[in-house]
């Protein structure tokens, strides 16, 4: 695997410094380099991974034609994975079910990332949704017009608290000019099936110009492995109003109705005694109740039961989401450029469990029909709103810009728990579960969110350009409790300079040279599961408002990017310094049964190195390739309050941090007939902070692709076929880590927080546009 891996680098490393040169010539020539501002027309990016070719950053741009070769549904986290810098994981096929989910960069998490769609915040998309909803669920993937990646902190301007690592911004497609529209049918491996309509209204003259288009996706499939199915109907609407020549209003609609059913998170000793097919009990609601009754009476677990934890009946997500606004973009005067959004987001959403830790009322009293387990939720409910302002200004020499967001995010949550009976399930997992006979707690959270940034790009000379600035954060989080431990109070993350300075400086036609500083801070967040107010304990909480300090981070970036008729490519060091993390710490000995407490744990120190290139061989082959080194390291150990050493992290391996990960394709187009073959080589990746145990192997993977599109005339005119195949060799591999958390050291194996991949998996797709 060394000499794999060696060979990929090498690849790599060729394509950049020795390759002749890339067709295709875009607008990002003349993009300005303080935002990461892409085309307004999505047909301009001719090329499938755009290398941020004047940018001050390291950026990337991925079009609609990527996520496009993906198979019917998959998110375009999936699609960006192929981007250096990028670890991408999920226990399905279309890397769409969440609770699978993981992507971080540069050794930052998810929830150290931020996001979003058309400038409209999507918060941290953790699966606990707190403020904000997933891409999944946010827009249909193929509604996506393009996905614009920054490795480090982003765009002053970009609408997130979150974004200590990178940030990315998700584009919709607008509608067309013409009239016409899609249809979409695929279907495939584990009675998979999904439907995708969209109809474009085209411009409509007597209505000033205005066009429109709305779309409707639905998507079955069974889970491959298990009982149980993961579902989705996505609707998603835009209005865009032409004013005057280069101005315009936009409206938009999305809802996503979500229902997915769980895996069984998995340890590695389960892999070993029950295999990697090993999953919850549904359908086999007897299997369930006995392993329940056997944990509530004390008596011996039915076989292959080693833990009353090794299965449950069945886990499932159940999510509505309706995210709605407008956004205006103006020219005041051919100077002065105005934009703003006005957003809505409301979320219902439930996380459920069959819980044998607690059983149904009546269970154990004569004559009763209680199950010996219940159904565990965990409720969330959004209701957030918000504007986001900006002013361009071109003066000279000079093209400066300042802007703003504000959010109030009202957010509730609670954990309840509902009855089952012992003879059948009485209860759809998959439905919104209503009746409670218990709820553990229930909080409301209020956050007012409000940032402002000012930025200047300065063109010294035809081949030089700075651009310097700073942002504000403001973040107030507010608890009110409804049932249970009472907590009060408001906790507040402020900091008023994070600065930004960059340069990129054009050495020949063909090469250029960019770098820069950022500085950044992540926002506490309100939640009852996560964040200050976790404990659930007033003092605990006072004495982190008195003690604790919002994470930040500061970043260094350099590179090189070169360009010409049939290459593009880019080189990038960095270095990030991660302070003031925060870990919940446990106090005290643990017969004490005292709550941990989120403290600041220090630092990470991460050094690393990306290269990525795409060499156009002829008109019809293409080669791309990506290979990024990261070093990311604790730098103290982990101390709780009385100066114990908690966990012994200091020069240890950051958790789900490969150090190598190489990604590379081979594409062909010529005639009709299309196809695509990528390979992912992701490094071994720990789930232990001290890095005792849970190291989970490395993992090579590859997907293909196979199609033709008719052309001509005729009935067969804008259809295409395609077939998608992922898990081509059928790996037998771990996919996520730290599904159920992340432990300080595993040396059996017994930590239940992996999920396995899914097998090789065959999907046909059918689309026509007309």
């Amino acid at each position: 695997m060394k000499n794999h891996l060696l060979l990929g680098a090498a690849a790599s490393a060729l394509l950049i410094v020795a390759a002749p040169a890339f067709a295709a010539d875009t607008t990002a020539d003349a993009a300005p380099i303080a935002t990461n501002a892409a085309p307004a027309d999505n047909s301009v990016v001719d090329a499938v991974v755009i290398i941020g070719q004047g940018q001050s950053r390291q950026v990337q741009t991925l079009n609609n034609e990527a996520i496009g070769l993906q198979a019917a549904g998959t998110s375009a986290l999936k699609a960006i994975d192929k981007l250096p810098g990028v670890t991408f994981q999920s226990a399905d096929a279309f890397g769409a079910y969440e609770w699978s989910t993981r992507i971080s960069i540069r050794g930052f998490n998810q929830n150290q990332l931020g996001f979003t769609l058309d400038g409209v915040p999507l918060g941290d998309m953790s699966y606990g949704n707190h403020n904000g909803l997933h891409i999944s669920r946010a827009v249909a993937s193929e509604n996506i017009g393009r996905v614009e990646l920054a490795q480090g902190a982003g765009a002053l301007g970009v609408a997130s608290t979150s974004n200590l690592g990178g940030t990315l911004q998700f584009f919709s497609r607008d509608p067309s000019e013409a009239m016409g529209g899609e249809i979409n049918a695929t279907a495939g491996s584990d009675n998979m099936h999904r439907l995708f309509g969209r109809f474009d209204t085209g411009a409509i003259k007597q209505l000033g110009g205005l066009r429109g288009y709305v779309s409707v996706a639905d998507q079955k499939s069974d889970k491959w492995k298990g009982g149980g199915e993961q579902k989705q109907r996505q609707y998603d609407a835009k209005l865009v109003m032409p004013l005057g020549e280069r101005g315009d209003l936009t409206g938009f609609y999305h809802r996503s109705e979500r229902r997915e059913q769980d895996y069984q998170d998995l340890s590695f000793d389960m892999i070993k005694r029950l295999g990697r097919d090993w999953d919850n009990t549904q359908p086999n609601w007897g299997l369930a109740v006995a392993a329940a009754r056997a944990y509530q009476t004390g008596t011996a677990l039915p076989a292959p039961f080693a833990t009353v934890d090794d299965a449950y009946y069945a886990g499932a997500g159940v999510r509505d989401d309706d995210l709605y606004g407008a956004k205006l973009n103006l020219d005041i005067t051919d100077r002065v450029t105005l934009d703003a959004t006005a957003y809505q987001h409301k979320n219902e959403g439930q996380g459920l469990w069959y819980t044998p830790y607690l059983a149904s009322p009546g269970f154990g009293t004569a004559g009763s029909t209680a199950a010996p387990l219940s159904i565990r939720t965990t409720e969330y409910d959004i209701d957030r709103g918000g504007l986001t302002a900006g002013l361009t200004v071109d003066i000279g020499a000079h093209r400066l810009r300042g802007g703003f967001w504000h959010e109030v995010n009202n957010f509730n949550q609670a954990r309840r728990f509902y009855a089952e009976t012992a003879a059948a399930p009485s209860r759809n997992p998959l439905a919104f579960q209503e009746n409670p006979f218990f709820t553990q707690w229930q909080y409301a959270f209020e956050t007012k969110t409000t940032t402002g940034h000012i930025e200047d790009e300065w063109t010294l000379s035809d081949a030089l350009k700075v651009n310097f600035g700073f942002k504000a954060i403001k973040v107030e989080n507010t608890v009110k409790t409804i049932v249970g431990n009472p907590l009060a109070g408001t906790i507040e993350s402020k900091d008023n300079f994070l600065p930004q300075v960059g340069f990129v400086y054009k050495a020949t036609p063909d090469f250029e040279v960019f770098g820069g500083y950022t500085e950044n801070m992540g926002a506490y967040v309100s939640a009852a599961t996560s964040g200050p107010f976790a404990s659930q304990n007033q003092a605990r909480v006072d004495y982190i408002t008195q003690t604790l300090d919002p994470e930040s981070s500061k970043t260094f970036e350099l590179g090189g990017r070169y360009r010409t008729e049939r290459f593009q490519g880019v080189a990038a060091v960095y270095h990030v310094t991660f302070d003031n993390r925060l870990l919940a710490v446990a106090q005290g000995s643990s017969i004490q049964g005292n709550a941990p407490v989120l403290s600041n744990v220090g630092s990470v120190e991460t050094k690393g190195v990306e290269l990525a290139g795409t060499y156009r061989l002829s008109d019809a082959w293409s080669l791309y390739g990506a290979y990024t080194y990261n070093d990311s390291q604790y730098e103290n150990d982990v101390v709780a309050q009385d100066g114990t050493v908690r966990a012994r992290t200091k020069g240890k391996t950051v958790v789900n941090t490969p150090k190598n990960i190489f990604k590379g394709e081979i594409a062909f187009d010529q005639a009709g007939f299309f196809a695509k073959l990528g390979v992912a080589y992701t490094g071994e990746r720990y789930y232990t902070y001290e890095n005792i145990g849970g190291l989970a192997p490395s993992t090579t993977v590859a997907d293909l692709t196979l199609g033709y599109r008719f052309e001509g005339e005729g009935w067969a005119k804008g259809t295409q076929i395609q077939i998608n195949v992922t898990n081509l060799t059928d790996e037998d591999y771990i996919s996520t880590i730290g599904s159920g958390g992340l432990v300080n050291s595993d040396p059996t194996g017994t930590a239940q927080t992996v999920l396995t991949a899914p097998p090789r998996q065959v999907y046909l797709s059918i689309k026509k546009s007309f």
